[in-house]
């Protein structure tokens, strides 16, 4: 269940390609709360305002919903986007991690949900889930809205108040695309795709109502595995890892106990067809030692106790997925106070490029057949599954930007940073611009130097845009002719004066 930036509620996670623990580091950043701006930065929302101000509604996935030019900051870019569901399209590489995942988890114990609307409420995809008003992923630099109460749904978690208060089965699993605003660079897209898994056990229909003999029962129906287990630290701790007020250490314990085996069971799955393809394609492993996992606490704020999975591999631990026994009160809200369990999360990206030895981001993205080609038939038989084979490597040609900011702007958004009240800067309102104007021909946009006027206190930044298209050279006249392109667009819709 996946937080807004990037963890799982009652259950954290590597949603992102390249990031560690993002929503742990969010919360920790902006405690204590600080108020945060309810609309994208001034210049760019009057730009917003005067393109949408006449706007009635917008159509996505065939539904109609009216728009608020005050809050509404989807781009045609984004929206073209949300018709692709790349978990659904047979033999891409997001669909087949998916459907690898899924085996692991079968039903009728695990029920599948692969096509959840994208556009959900506030309520969803914050309220229910226990986010302060003003959390950082709450703030419209962070999160595509189309009014002020409906918006693209940052993670897969604002289904899950429905799915638990369905409770059609005692597991289910969730995979859907979500949509964030983000930096630019070969590990991170605003659109990505987040799976989800959830198992409970309810009180009222266990035997004699015991909820650890239940746990144990499944947890011994379990397959064993032969990976080496890295858990030294205990089941729960009062201050790195609490128990919840209204379970048992018994429960909490066996709960955790059956989440733990359930993932290692699908991370033994995972690289068991990673090794199986790198044989296939005469890939030599840099190692001969069993698969390895190791457990470490983490924080996140919808699961107690909670943990981050980690492997072993090639010679490093790679952060996997983040878990945790279910925090209560999201049950208790759902209307099913007498269920106790588990949930994880995590971003099929970032599994599908460890799979498939994917080095971009973008390539997911792409409909060259050099690409898709490669992963056809793969989907019906798994034993065609092999790494991915890189095009020629185009030449970058990098671009740099200068810029003043508009008077009056402290800046100190820029650089991942959060807007905080009264500022007109984030960086996020640039990555949409160069993403708008370009597409996917920009590998990446990295802040090269930061200055402030020592007389007037205005603030300067100088930002490299690296042109590097996927597909063909880019010729120097056509980066230039992007380049000036995304200048007029800062100007127009930033504010920015270059220099």
């Amino acid at each position: 269940m996946i937080g807004p930036r990037g963890m799982a509620c009652a259950g954290g996670l590597l949603a992102r390609v390249g990031s560690r623990s993002v929503i742990s580091r969010a919360v920790r950043q902006s405690s204590p709360l600080r108020p945060l701006p309810a609309t994208v930065t001034a210049p760019a929302a009057r730009w917003w305002r005067a393109q949408y101000s006449t706007r009635p509604e917008v159509t996505i996935t065939s539904k109609t919903y009216p728009v608020d030019a005050e809050w509404f900051n989807v781009s045609s870019t984004i929206l073209n986007l949300t018709s692709r569901k790349l978990h659904l399209q047979k033999d891409h590489p997001v669909s087949i991690t998916r459907q690898i995942i899924e085996s692991v988890f079968p039903s009728p114990t695990y029920l599948s949900y692969n096509n959840l609307d994208p556009v959900v409420t506030t309520h969803e995809n914050f309220d229910s889930l226990g986010f302060p008003p003003n959390h950082p992923g709450r703030a419209k630099t962070d999160t595509y809205y189309i009014n002020s109460t409906t918006l693209l749904r940052t993670h897969t978690s604002a289904h899950e108040a429905e799915l638990f208060a369905a409770s059609k089965s005692p597991g289910y699993l969730i995979s859907a695309d979500v949509y964030r605003r983000d930096e630019i660079d070969k590990s991170h897209y605003p659109v990505f795709h987040q799976m989800e898994g959830a198992r409970v056990w309810d009180r009222n229909t266990v035997p004699n109502g015991d909820i650890v003999a239940a746990v144990h029962r499944d947890l011994d129906a379990l397959p064993k595995h032969e990976m080496i287990i890295e858990d030294p630290n205990p089941p729960f701790h009062p201050e790195r890892n609490p128990l919840q007020p209204s379970h048992t250490p018994e429960e909490a314990e066996a709960v955790g106990k059956h989440l733990k085996r359930s993932l290692e069971l699908m991370v033994a799955e995972i690289f068991k067809r990673v090794k199986e393809s790198h044989a296939r394609a005469g890939v030599k492993e840099q190692d001969g030692e069993p698969l390895k996992v190791r457990w470490v606490e983490a924080y996140f704020p919808f699961t107690s106790p909670s943990w981050e999975m980690e492997v072993w591999y090639q010679g490093g631990w790679l952060e996997v997925l983040g878990c945790g026994v279910s925090q209560q009160h999201i049950l208790n809200d759902a209307g099913v106070p007498n269920q106790i369990g588990w949930a994880f999360g995590l971003g099929l990206e970032r599994i599908a490029m460890l799979l498939f030895q994917i080095p971009d981001i973008r390539l997911f993205w792409s409909q060259d057949e050099r690409f898709l080609g490669q992963f056809r038939g793969v989907e019906g038989d798994l034993g065609k599954l092999r790494p991915f084979v890189g095009f020629s490597r185009h030449p970058a040609c990098y671009k740099d930007v200068s810029f003043w900011l508009p008077a009056g702007s402290t800046g100190a958004a820029a650089a991942g940073g959060k807007g905080r009240e009264g500022e007109e800067w984030h960086e996020n309102d640039l990555m949409e611009v160069v993403r708008d104007v370009c597409g996917d021909v920009v590998e990446d946009v990295v802040l090269m130097d930061s200055f402030t006027h020592p007389k007037t206190g205005r603030r300067s930044f100088c930002y490299r845009v690296n042109y590097r298209s996927l597909e063909r050279t880019l010729t120097n006249e056509e980066a230039n002719g992007l380049h000036e392109r995304v200048k007029g667009e800062m100007v127009g819709r930033l504010g920015v004066e270059i220099r």
